[in-house]
């Protein structure tokens, strides 16, 4: 039994101890989702972030964090994003949130969301930064989450999206202080380098079709 299908109600309980964050992020999120068009959410987990954000589907391999997800609403499947059951071009929007560092191969995962992506799709990563104060934190404290763990900066991510078919990439960014010594919402800020949680978002790079044979 994976870590997720264990402890998925104390993973869906951080959300209630740290609502501040947890709206934080939802609202740096809001600043490029799209207002209107088919969502998919890769690592859906228990649904706290697609039902907020009304994204109606979602994929995760554990199975209690699915049945959750069912629960608040999201039409949620097991299965992993390195081979995602949907057809070529379905989806407006993909989002990965937190979940691109549990991966095992994260170059895949993205060009499995660019591949499910319509022409121009967007796609919305939200990672924890690694060089930022939470990153360290999260590094130090290893917790039973996130200690086997790949965090990756925001360059670096910034870099996988580019190498798997995206551009125009947008940056946002929230969380300045530690989740537990939050006491309101932080307001999203453009850019990278000072808060714990960043969003990045692009589009889908259309390639042009060689008539070459």
């Amino acid at each position: 039994m994976s870590v997720f299908d264990r402890y998925y109600k104390r993973y869906d309980s951080w959300y209630d101890k740290n609502k501040f964050a947890y709206l934080s992020e939802l609202a740096a999120i809001r600043k490029v989702l799209p207002d209107k068009g088919a969502g998919l959410e890769i690592g859906v987990g228990t649904g706290r972030f697609a039902a907020a954000l009304g994204i109606k589907s979602g994929i995760d391999p554990s199975k209690n964090m699915v049945k959750a997800a069912r629960k608040r609403g999201i039409d949620a499947r097991r299965g992993l994003g390195e081979h995602l059951p949907f057809k070529n071009s379905v989806f407006d929007h993909v989002s990965i949130i937190i979940t691109l560092c549990f991966t095992k191969d994260p170059l895949r995962v993205l060009k499995e969301a660019k591949r499910v992506l319509k022409k121009n799709g967007k796609i919305i990563i939200g990672i924890v930064d690694k060089d930022s104060f939470l990153g360290r934190f999260y590094l130090k404290k290893k917790s039973v989450f996130y200690k086997n763990a790949r965090f990756f900066t925001v360059k670096d991510a910034a870099e996988l999206l580019r190498r798997a078919g995206f551009n125009k990439l947008t940056y946002w960014q929230t969380v300045f202080t530690l989740p537990a010594d939050m006491r309101s919402v932080h307001k999203a800020r453009k850019g990278f380098g000072k808060g714990g949680f960043a969003v990045i978002s692009g589009r889908r790079r259309n390639e042009a079709i060689s008539l070459l044979t």
